[in-house]
C-alpha cells in the first residue's frame, strides 16, 4: 500500500515523496517504486532484536531507539517536509517532538483490538501487562498527532480517546477491465494459512457445502503451513479433489476471474484487501462480519452476504444460497463490481489530498 500510494502521488499528482526505512539496507525493494520517489535507509536494523529473548531485547532496543531518534531528527530537520506520515512503528514515541515544521500524521493498518495483541495460546501475565501499558503510552502519543488515520469507519469509532481520527481505506491494487463470467463452479479464498484467516472455519463450513452443491469446488491460495488444515480435511472426510489448499500465486487476478463466489472467513482484519479485489473482479462474497473491514465493504444483501462472526453454520448456509441462486449471484456480482469503484486509487487519493489540504490550510 505504501508503494502504491507513493508511486501515484509522485507520478500522477507531482508530490515530492521520501520514504525513510530502518531495516533491510542493501536489499532490493519488494515492489517496484517510481524513480521519482527517494528512499533513505537508516540501517538501524531493529529486526536483529528477534534473535534475542523477550527480556534480552530490552537493552539492545533502547540503544537502537536512541540512534533512530537522533538520525531521524537530523534527517527531518534537513528535509523539512510539509507533512510526515508515520506507519506507527517505533518513531511514534518521539515523532511529535521533532520540530521540523511538518504536520505529523499517523496511519494504522490493523484494527485497535488486534494492535499489539497476543493470541490466547501465546500470552502470559507479563505480556498482557506490557500490552496494556504500551497501549496507554501509545494513546498519549496519538493525541499529539495532527491527524490519526485508520482504515475503516468501524475502527475509527474504536478510538474515543483521540479527537482527530479519520477513516481512509486502502486502495485497490488493480481494477480489471473484465469481470468473472460466473460460469466456473468454484469458490475461492485467499490469505495466509494462519489462525486469523479462519480457514479452519471455512473448511468446517465446506464439509456441509460440498454435500449439497455437486460439482462445486473450493480453492484456497496463500502462504504458510497447510498441514493442520490438510489434517482437518481428512478428519472431516472432505473430498480432496473438490477442496484444494494451494500455495501462493502470482496470477491472483486470473484466479478471481475463474471463480464465481469468494469466501472471506477471517476472524479479524485490518481491512480486507482480498475482499475488494474479488469484488472488483465481479465475484460476490460471503463473509463473516468480523472486525474490521467487511462491514464497511459489503452492503449486505446487495453485493454480498455478511454472517455473524464465527458462525460456521450460517456461513455454510450463505455459501449454499449464493451457489444455488444464479440470479442472486449474478445481481450481487454486478453490484460488487460497481460498488468497489470507491476504492480505486483515484478515489482514495482524493481523501488523502483533502486531508493534506486541511492540515496545510
Amino acid at each position: 500500500m505504501l508503494t502504491q500510494k507513493a508511486n501515484y502521488f509522485a507520478d500522477v499528482l507531482g508530490y515530492d515523496i521520501t520514504i525513510i526505512l530502518t531495516d533491510g539496507k542493501g536489499k532490493p525493494l519488494f515492489y517496484p517504486l517510481s524513480e521519482k520517489v527517494k528512499v533513505i535507509n537508516l540501517g538501524i536494523d531493529f529486526d536483529d532484536l528477534w534473535a534475542h529473548s523477550f527480556f534480552g531485547q530490552i537493552l539492545p532496543y533502547l540503544k537502537k531507539q536512541r540512534v533512530f531518534k537522533k538520525t531521524l531528527t537530523e534527517l527531518l530537520m534537513q528535509i523539512r517536509p510539509d507533512i510526515t506520515v508515520s506507519l506507527l512503528r517505533r518513531e511514534i514515541n518521539f515523532l511529535t517532538k521533532i520540530e521540523d515544521g511538518s504536520k505529523k500524521v499517523g496511519e494504522l493498518h490493523v484494527n485497535r483490538k488486534k494492535y499489539r495483541y497476543y493470541e490466547a495460546y501465546n500470552t502470559n501475565f507479563i505480556k498482557e501487562t506490557f500490552a496494556k501499558l504500551w497501549m496507554k503510552n501509545l494513546i498519549g502519543h496519538l493525541r499529539k498527532l495532527d491527524r490519526f488515520v485508520v482504515l475503516t469507519e468501524e475502527d475509527r469509532e474504536a478510538w474515543p480517546e483521540i479527537a482527530d481520527v479519520v477513516a481512509i481505506p486502502d486502495p485497490l491494487p488493480f481494477f480489471p477491465s473484465e469481470q468473472s463470467p460466473l460460469t466456473a463452479k468454484r469458490v475461492i479464498a485467499v490469505g495466509r494459512y494462519e489462525y486469523q484467516k479462519g480457514f479452519d472455519l471455512l473448511i468446517q463450513a465446506w464439509a456441509t457445502v460440498e454435500k449439497q452443491c455437486a460439482d462445486w469446488t473450493l480453492d484456497v491460495f496463500g502462504h504458510g503451513d497447510r498441514r493442520d488444515y490438510d489434517a482437518m480435511i481428512d478428519r472431516l472426510g472432505i473430498d480432496r479433489s473438490r477442496c484444494r489448499l494451494n500455495g501462493p500465486t502470482d496470477h491472483i487476478q486470473e484466479e478471481y476471474l475463474h471463480s464465481s463466489v469468494f469466501a472471506f472467513s477471517s476472524r479479524y482484519e485490518g481491512f480486507g484487501m482480498v475482499l475488494i479485489e474479488a469484488m472488483a473482479c465481479g465475484v460476490p462474497a460471503v463473509s463473516f462480519g468480523c472486525p474490521c473491514g467487511p462491514k464497511d465493504i459489503i452492503r449486505d444483501g446487495e453485493d454480498g452476504i455478511l454472517v455473524a462472526n464465527g458462525d460456521v453454520d450460517a456461513f455454510a448456509k450463505a455459501l449454499i444460497a449464493m451457489i444455488q441462486d444464479d440470479q442472486m449471484r449474478e445481481r450481487m456480482a454486478q453490484n460488487a463490481h460497481r460498488n468497489v469503484m470507491r476504492y480505486k486509487m483515484e478515489e482514495i487519493s482524493r481523501k488523502w489530498e483533502f486531508l493534506f489540504g486541511q492540515l496545510l490550510d
